[in-house]
């Protein structure tokens, strides 16, 4: 007993062999990037990938999105037959359209559809950012401006999920000609009094951010969101300003006035049940 009580402690560290590191599956933890918190991944997507240390909210995929907010087998999709072409001819497009299909099981960077939340109906649309950065091309357009439509038609509320590095470069200008198409149908939403609930998550850029994105009847933002138009530091050279740490986020257009609330991802779902009922 006195034996072990003396015994010399090492004075080194024990590193695991390439085998034992083989053996521990990937996946199954997850860092933080805002506070440093090694997560469980399980655990991480029982609360909607949002960090319970901090309250960093992880990026969510289309079907994660739709699983969180809409009811259970009450989602039915629009439009998934429509797939981006190549009209410019621009290097390596199709090549990379096809990588992004193959990584996300999507055909876009859009899914738009109708389903019910706590029992409400709604046309509904999420952006993954997982598909060319969730830019927006013509496809994306055309899939948001009929789902407008179909909104309009059905009078049911409609409700976008937008995450987007901005309008897709490889499609030049009939990229930005989305936003003036997605607008419209929005427009006619307004004259016809249908609701449209725009939730901005991170990030929501460029045109996207400069068009349907900001045209909500009630604009949601998630915490921590960076949206803006352009970069800090292309804003900073124009202005010749320094600008505020927390510029481009949710909280500061918030408190500017460009945002209505913003709202955590685990009670996003009930506040969107509350708005929906009130205008039902």
């Amino acid at each position: 007993m006195f034996k072990e009580l003396f015994r010399k402690q090492r004075k080194y560290a024990t590193i695991p062999s390439e085998q034992a590191k083989k053996e521990i599956p990937e996946g199954i933890m997850q860092k933080c990037p805002s506070c440093g918190t090694i997560l469980i991944a399980k655990e991480l997507e029982k609360n909607l990938k949002v960090c319970k240390s901090c309250g960093y909210h992880f990026p969510m995929s289309a079907p994660e999105r739709i699983g969180s907010i809409v009811d259970v087998g009450r989602f039915f999709e629009y439009d998934a037959e429509l797939l981006s072409e190549d009209p410019l001819s621009f290097p390596d497009y199709t090549k990379k359209l096809k990588q992004d299909q193959e990584k996300t099981k999507l055909n876009e960077a859009v899914v738009t559809g109708e389903g019910t939340i706590g029992g409400y109906p709604a046309v509904i649309g999420v952006m993954d950012s997982r598909f060319r950065m969730g830019s927006m091309g013509s496809v994306v357009g055309e899939k948001i401006a009929r789902a407008a439509e179909r909104a309009t038609t059905k009078r049911y509320p409609f409700i976008l999920f937008c995450a987007s590095g901005g309008a897709r470069m490889q499609e030049g200008v009939l990229s930005l000609m989305q936003m003036a198409k997605t607008s419209a149908a929005l427009e006619k939403m307004n004259r016809e009094k249908v609701l449209f609930v725009s939730v901005l998550t991170n990030p929501t850029t460029g045109g996207v951010s400069a068009s349907f994105a900001s045209l909500g009847d009630i604009n949601i933002a998630e915490p921590g969101a960076l949206i803006g138009f352009a970069g800090r530091r292309v804003i900073e050279q124009t202005v010749r300003q320094k600008l505020p740490d927390d510029f481009q986020t949710a909280e500061f257009l918030l408190k500017h006035g460009q945002l209505d609330m913003v709202v955590s991802r685990l009670e996003l779902r009930d506040t969107l049940i509350k708005i929906l009922e009130f205008h039902a």
